[in-house]
């Protein structure tokens, strides 16, 4: 029982260090980002937003539409 408890105990500590250390990691690449790239990705995202709602928006009248359809 004493075994098992440690092979948990070391597994968390693993889990928690790779944790630790991919955040460690991350906050290191993002800040090596040029302010261009940032700057390009939140245009594609506005882009990409916009799309989407537009899309959300058609199925959304289909929806509708069917609906309609059904009650007449």
């Amino acid at each position: 029982m004493q075994q098992a408890k440690n092979a948990v105990s070391r597994s968390r500590l693993l889990v928690g260090s790779i944790a630790t250390g991919a955040l460690a990691f991350g906050n290191a690449v993002y800040a090596a980002v040029p302010a261009e790239a940032t700057e390009a990705l939140d245009t594609a995202k506005t882009d990409v937003n916009t799309i989407g709602w537009a899309v959300f928006a058609v199925i959304v009248a289909a929806a509708a539409f069917g609906y309609m359809r059904r009650a007449l």
